[in-house]
């Protein structure tokens, strides 16, 4: 397995498993962003997958360079820290699905998202500790 990557297994297109994702999920903010997550059982036969959705706003950023750059931010310090994650994932054969939506209205700074994405991974990786 790779280290510190995002590869187009890893990010959340499917427009399907999406709206499932927001119907069905749980959430929770912190700070800026809001978290939409979903945890699945993987079968015995596949590896566990965690797959990542990211967007902000065209409502609070009107010029796509912005919204780019946060979602740039935001996906960097994501790839940087979801190893642990990942490790308890394959640990408990689980399958998470996780959508990040940056609500702020001003430019973030990489060190502000990179705490809180600190904080959301330990937050998930609690949650996943609870899952059975």
């Amino acid at each position: 397995m790779k280290q510190f990557t995002l590869g187009k297994k890893e990010r959340l297109k499917s427009r399907k498993q999406i709206e499932q994702l927001f119907d069905n999920g749980q959430r929770f903010s912190i700070s800026t962003l809001r978290i939409f997550y979903s945890f699945q059982n993987c079968p015995a036969t596949a590896n566990p997958q965690l797959r990542a959705g990211f967007v902000a706003s065209s409502r609070n950023f009107k010029t796509a360079v912005d919204r780019n750059r946060i979602k740039r931010l935001i996906k960097e310090a994501w790839r940087l820290q979801k190893n642990e994650l990942e490790k308890t994932l394959h640990e408990q054969s689980l399958n998470l699905n996780v959508f990040f939506i940056y609500t702020g209205r001003v430019l973030p700074a990489y060190d502000d998202i990179y705490s809180n994405m600190k904080k959301i991974i330990l937050k998930l990786h609690d949650i996943s500790n609870k899952v059975e």
